[in-house]
């Protein structure tokens, strides 16, 4: 079944242009022009194509909004503000990918492809596996949930496949570039401080005290890794993690 995109653009004529090139794609695009409508039908898509700088309300006010109510559906930033302050603010209001405009529609579709790829791979529940608990945290692989001394921890599907693969590799030092092509995929050819970016917001909502981490740690002149502190499992049946 093909996948529902909402576009949200106020520009008609990116807006055909968008459904154009998603339509030949095999996808079922639904173009919104307004922050409005694009409020009232996220919920029908399996990802959004979000610009920022919309009539109304804007495209940082949406993102925020469905952030709230949905952690986890894909959205990708398309606008012409290229500055580094708004490629930040718009990752940590909960992008999972920005691209500027003018766009390259290669690029474009390769996103798209690459984090419904990543978002299916989440939702399958093909074979079970233990929960890996880090001190007071809690990753569950089977339903890509998280809890942190015991209460939920709503995460972003970008947000939760970094921290997954951190988990997956305890102790290890990771490059921002080596991050980039495990969790971002090699197709990705943004910028390196969109990892830092997502760190930034993981330690936000899973560090006791995000400028003292315990769980994300920088390592000086590398990149990132995670504790190396043993993992456990709650399920009594499954093996200790090495």
């Amino acid at each position: 079944m093909a996948s529902p995109i909402l576009c949200v653009e106020d520009d008609s004529g990116i807006g055909c242009l968008l459904t154009e090139i998603l339509e030949q794609a095999g996808y079922v695009p639904e173009w919104v022009n307004t922050g409005e409508k694009a409020l009232e039908g996220w919920h029908r898509a399996s990802l959004i194509v979000l610009d920022l700088m919309l009539p109304g309300i804007d495209g940082l006010t949406v993102c925020r909004s469905i952030r709230e109510q949905d952690a986890a559906v894909p959205i990708i930033m398309l606008t012409a503000l290229a500055g580094t302050r708004d490629v930040v603010e718009g990752l940590e209001i909960g992008a999972d990918d920005y691209i500027t405009k003018p766009f390259d529609a290669d690029i474009l579709l390769a996103r798209i492809h690459a984090l419904l790829r990543r978002r299916r791979a989440l939702d399958k529940h093909s074979s079970p596996y233990p929960p890996l608990v880090i001190k007071d945290l809690e990753i569950n692989v089977d339903d890509h949930s998280v809890k942190l001394r015991d209460q939920q921890v709503s995460l972003t599907t970008r947000e939760f496949a970094l921290l997954a693969f951190f988990a997956r590799h305890p102790g290890k030092g990771f490059s921002r570039g080596e991050l980039l092509d495990a969790v971002w995929g090699p197709e990705f050819d943004g910028f390196d401080h969109t990892v830092n970016t997502h760190i930034n917001r993981l330690r936000n909502k899973i560090e006791l005290d995000p400028s003292h981490p315990q769980y994300i740690l920088t390592v000086w002149g590398i990149g990132y890794r995670f504790t190396d502190v043993p993992q456990t499992s709650s399920r009594p049946s499954a093996t200790t993690s090495q």
